[in-house]
């Protein structure tokens, strides 16, 4: 089941993201999902004996959990049992560092949280016994804190709306000034920060974790004499299966994708599930709003390709979700193919329209089979 590993990879290189040391791996096979643990009362036994044997002290799940499968889960195998949705907030919370980067990740978490008061608050279940009893301290408790969450959300919701709203008047200024804005967006672990950081020599952080960077940076990128200069932003990378809660909170980050002129795409060429994770990119592009955006494809880390994986051309056209989107290949570590991109990036700004692929000259459909043996 060579999809599930890779699922499974992914969840593996989260939890190390997230500082854990994973002790093992296990797939289980279903039909359908079952509706009290998810994975069945004997894959719970199973997974139990496991993690006393690897001596484990939490079980992870690549799948979203409902509220009661999570404590039903807890219950079983007597240990903390979380889903990929936790994580991956957790990776967040500890990697965000900027006021609305903090606040996106904040609102999120609530959210999440709001779920699972179920789980949370199972020892004051017990409604309290009596004549004339209405209710006991559990069921109090539990309507509190939802209260308590409910205003917080509403609180943290407010405050985002207002970074929205300086946002949207910083790219105001940008398009009275007649910017040329360029978005970066992929797959985490793409290269999007290595890449900003040689276009522009900044010094944002970088790291071979997924999620290195959360915050959106923008600096100004210079095309040359003729085009000058544009404005270029990292945004947030994304994966397979991202929360709609983060989706929905970063939505102030990601509106910088929306309101781009170009939406620089980064793909790990040297990862053997590009293709998939393109198709997980454009599925969030097309929740925030940003399928209609124009789009480069750069297909970074060329250096670590092998030798018959090279590509014949520095740039042709590649067919994504029906559309023909122009490609070129670099490696934004080595440097190689990055005048080609800012040539290219530069005769967009010029044009401030839509522009044929390549390097000002068109290919023949020799040329564009030949690299296609390689990479469709």
């Amino acid at each position: 089941m060579p999809g599930f590993d890779a699922d499974l990879g992914e969840l593996g290189l989260l939890a190390e993201s997230a500082g854990m040391r994973v002790a093992w791996r296990l797939v289980c096979k279903r039909k359908a999902p079952d509706a009290a643990l998810f994975v069945g009362s004997g894959k719970a036994e199973e997974i139990r004996l496991l993690a006393q044997t690897h001596e484990a002290q939490e079980v992870l799940f690549d799948q979203a959990l409902s509220p009661v499968q999570q404590r039903n889960l807890e219950r079983a195998i007597d240990l903390p049992v979380n889903d990929r949705t936790l994580l991956i907030l957790d990776i967040f919370a500890r990697r965000a560092r900027s006021h609305d980067g903090k606040l996106q990740v904040e609102l999120a978490r609530l959210q999440y949280l709001s779920t699972r008061l179920v789980r949370r608050w199972t020892h004051l279940e017990r409604q309290q016994g009596g004549i004339g009893g209405r209710g006991g301290p559990g069921e109090t408790q539990i309507e509190l804190d939802r209260r308590m969450i409910g205003e917080a959300i509403k609180r943290t919701k407010e405050r985002l709306a207002r970074v929205k709203r300086q946002r949207q008047t910083q790219r105001r200024q940008r398009r009275r000034q007649g910017t040329f804005n360029i978005s970066l967006v992929g797959y985490t672990n793409a290269g999007k920060s290595t890449l900003f950081n040689t276009l522009v020599k900044a010094r944002a952080y970088v790291a071979d974790q997924l999620f290195a960077t959360l915050d959106t940076t923008t600096r100004q990128l210079y095309l040359g004499e003729e085009a000058g200069t544009a404005s270029l932003s990292d945004t947030v990378g994304f994966i397979r299966d991202l929360p709609h809660g983060l989706v929905e909170a970063f939505q102030a980050t990601l509106q910088e994708a929306v309101d781009a002129d170009l939406l620089l795409h980064v793909v790990d060429a040297a990862n053997p599930a590009f293709m998939e994770q393109i198709e997980q990119v454009q599925q969030v592009l097309r929740e925030i709003g940003a399928a209609g955006v124009e789009q480069l494809l750069v297909f970074n880390k060329v250096d670590a390709l092998p030798p018959e994986r090279q590509p014949a051309r520095q740039s042709d056209v590649m067919q994504v979700d029906g559309r023909d989107l122009p490609r070129v290949f670099v490696s934004a570590a080595t440097g190689w193919g990055l005048d080609a991109l800012r040539a290219e990036l530069a005769r967009r700004a010029l044009r401030q329209a839509p522009d044929e692929p390549g390097e000002g000259q068109a290919m023949d459909a020799g040329d564009l089979v030949q690299n296609a043996r390689s990479w469709k």
